[in-house]
């Protein structure tokens, strides 16, 4: 005799779900709705396919699709970004989305960067136009929604600037990180899941098969003297599992590295800011301290905060506001990007460095790099040496 269908909490998913008749359903966060939703699937049990029509149902049907198709890694970026949006809108439908949604919630994350702001629009877009595709939606309502442009990488870093970075950060782990990204180029996606059995020690090289690789071919990357130094202390301390790891020994997220690079940030633009007396003025922290919350909770209760509080956390907040304006904001990908560089610089030929950094077409490094053709010293010297 069939056992009767229960919904049940999927943890990873953070979410109800149900299998009905051997099809998974999502029933959202909800307790109570999903239980309402369930009952009303359990009605209608001749239906072949049954929708909630939320947008949590379609990300969960998409995030299955990419689990089984994609890999891991192309998971956990659709999964991130997307979960970010439902976090904004848990109980929005299909039918009720707009565009505007999409672009308030990207809006509303300060300090993020032109490229991340495509790639957060991305994700929501490419999820419903393969939910249209498939047949789960008849229409896809932010399919005229144009997608940001991203901002081209033209922060170089220098190596008296990449010393300044490994000097400002106190964790030894994140040095760690940064430094073989420094010296070899690598993508982030390949740093933060690099394993001992990816690591070629007599080759001084990590390799990716196809299936763990950007663009599913396969994928080496040489290491420098001080990369292969720390990757063999890393094999040492971690056999299994990741390599790079942070303090309390987990594996690196985007979302924590990201967080590192903030903080970074606003360390040096603090530091930036006190070298030159920059402090704001008293008129402004007890204005911006009008617009902040007057109420703090302490072990859940609500306690009114006092004048001296909303003035110090105002003070701090625009102290910090001040100080991410003084310097950029660096990620894994401007010191890949600063390699590049740098490796053009020093004479190595474009079709070498392609190759190097991974690329499969390498007429991406012409359109990425073009900020070279602004550099005149260095075209300067490219036509000496065509000249013989």
């Amino acid at each position: 005799m069939p056992r009767t269908p229960k919904p049940w909490y999927w943890k990873k998913r953070r979410s109800y779900f149900v299998t009905i008749d051997g099809k998974r359903h999502c029933l959202g966060r909800d307790k109570e709705a999903a239980f309402v939703l369930f009952h009303q699937l359990m009605a209608e049990p001749q239906q072949q396919v049954i929708h909630s029509g939320s947008l949590i149902d379609i990300f969960e049907r998409f995030l299955d699709w990419t689990d089984k198709h994609r890999t891991p890694d192309t998971y956990e970026w659709y999964r991130f970004r997307l979960e970010r949006f439902l976090k904004k809108y848990p109980n929005l439908q299909v039918h009720q989305l707009k565009p505007y949604h999409v672009q308030e919630w990207i809006d509303e994350m300060e300090g993020l960067a032109s490229g991340s702001r495509k790639n957060y629009c991305r994700a929501v877009k490419r999820c419903l136009r393969w939910c249209k595709q498939q047949g789960y939606i008849s229409e896809n309502p932010i399919s005229d929604m144009a997608v940001p442009r991203g901002g081209q990488r033209n922060t170089v870093i220098s190596q008296e600037e990449f010393q300044k970075l490994l000097t400002a950060i106190n964790s030894s782990e994140f040095q760690d990180l940064l430094t073989v990204t420094w010296e070899t180029g690598c993508r982030p996606q390949e740093s933060l899941i690099v394993e001992a059995r990816h690591v070629q020690l007599q080759q001084r090289r990590w390799v990716f098969a196809g299936n763990e690789a950007k663009g599913d071919f396969g994928r080496a990357i040489y290491l420098t003297d001080e990369a292969l130094a720390i990757t063999k202390k890393l094999m040492t301390k971690h056999p299994k599992g990741t390599l790079f790891r942070n303090t309390q020994g987990d594996f690196w997220t985007p979302e924590a590295v990201n967080c590192h690079f903030v903080r970074l940030q606003q360390k040096l633009g603090m530091a930036k800011a006190k070298e030159q007396g920059l402090e704001p003025s008293d008129r402004e922290i007890k204005k911006f301290a009008k617009t902040l919350a007057p109420t703090r909770k302490t072990k859940g209760v609500e306690i009114k905060k006092t004048e001296r509080e909303l003035y110090v956390e105002s003070r701090r907040k625009l102290r910090a506001k001040q100080a991410v304006k003084l310097v950029p904001k660096y990620c894994l990908y401007t010191l890949r990007h600063s390699w590049a560089t740098h490796a053009l610089e020093r004479g190595v030929d474009s079709l070498t460095v392609s190759v190097l950094m991974g690329h499969k077409d390498p007429s991406t490094l012409a359109k990425v790099y073009q900020h070279l053709t602004h550099n005149p010293d260095y075209l300067l010297e490219q036509v000496r040496k065509a000249a013989g």
